[in-house]
């Protein structure tokens, strides 16, 4: 269940009541008249099965809310609730596959900025990924795999795409480019550093059996890279966080920047470019497979999900309902 909280002008506030009246998937529905001080106004608050929550979302986004009120949604953990049992029976579907797509939105835009915190994780995942392609220990590329927060703008560029939102595209890619330059940049001087501190020679580089693999890009890294995207926007959109993280570990993205930054240092120039080829060619996999995967979640939601909802409530009279 999601709870929704609305703050409306009170000549809105009986639409905002209605739309919530005739969903068969909500619960709970109270009404608080000039409850609101900022923006002045009443409240209403709800809750609705996930199911339902993109057909509510999407009637109340019609009022104007946005600019004359304000909406906000919540995950709600536990709701001991017999009304809300039956709202989830009623509503389409599994709670797991349902998309809501204002909240994958506002995930996937957040994901594009370029903050101190993307660049500092990105940065670190890269040198540990170099130190540990240097060491031939699959166990700090690892680490570094799932330290690396690429794949939150390769998830905003997917959905950019479905969307059609050229912005958010050219923000996700920007993410991309200056998180990754300045993670291979920092680790490059680092490297620089160290070669000339004595601490790493080129012969480091020339027999690494257990990771040699980030220099090989071939049929088997796009595979998958694909399949990694599509378990990527599935951990997104259902909100399993622990198959996110082994999509990070699937992918060769941060070992591929750390060995590019190394490879530099140590004058490897034939690593470059196939570091750089491994790099692409696994988000090039993510993004393909993370936008079809998107587009078959719109189609096959819009034909099987809403449509199943009947337009009058059909959960009991003793469902509480307060206004």
């Amino acid at each position: 269940m999601l709870h929704i909280r609305v703050i409306s002008p009170p000549a809105a506030t009986e639409d905002v009541l209605r739309i919530a009246a005739d969903s068969p998937a909500v619960v709970h529905i109270v009404s608080f008249p000039g409850a609101a001080r900022s923006p002045a106004g009443d409240v209403v608050e709800f809750e609705v099965a996930r199911e339902a929550a993109n057909d509510v979302l999407e009637q109340l986004r019609a009022l104007g809310l946005k600019n004359t009120g304000g909406v906000s949604v919540q995950q709600v953990d536990l709701s001991i609730s017999t009304a809300a049992e039956v709202a989830g029976e009623v509503a389409p579907g599994d709670p797991d596959d349902a998309v809501v797509w204002d909240e994958l939105a506002a995930r996937t835009a957040s994901d594009t900025r370029i903050t101190w915190a993307f660049l500092a994780f990105l940065a670190l995942a890269t040198q540990i990924a170099a130190i540990g392609a240097l060491l031939d220990q699959p166990i700090l590329i690892v680490g570094a795999m799932v330290l690396g927060p690429e794949f939150g703008p390769v998830a905003a560029a997917c959905f950019g795409t479905l969307r059609r939102d050229g912005r958010l595209v050219v923000a996700a890619v920007r993410a991309l480019v200056v998180g990754f330059s300045v993670a291979i940049t920092i680790t490059l001087a680092c490297a620089a550093v160290s070669r000339g501190l004595g601490w790493i020679t080129p012969a480091m580089l020339d027999d690494r059996p257990l990771t040699d693999f980030i220099i090989h890009p071939d049929r088997w890294s796009f595979i998958v890279a694909v399949l990694a995207g599509i378990a990527g926007i599935l951990s997104l959109t259902a909100g399993k966080s622990a198959a996110l993280v082994g999509v990070f570990i699937s992918v060769t993205t941060v070992p591929a920047a750390g060995n590019i930054a190394i490879a530099i240092a140590l004058a490897h120039w034939s690593e470059v470019g196939a570091s750089f080829g491994q790099l692409g060619l696994n988000l090039a996999g993510m993004f393909l497979a993370g936008t079809l995967t998107l587009f078959l979640q719109r189609v096959l939601w819009a034909r099987y999900g809403l449509h199943v909802l009947p337009k009058t409530r059909t959960v009991p009279a003793a469902s509480p309902t307060s206004r």
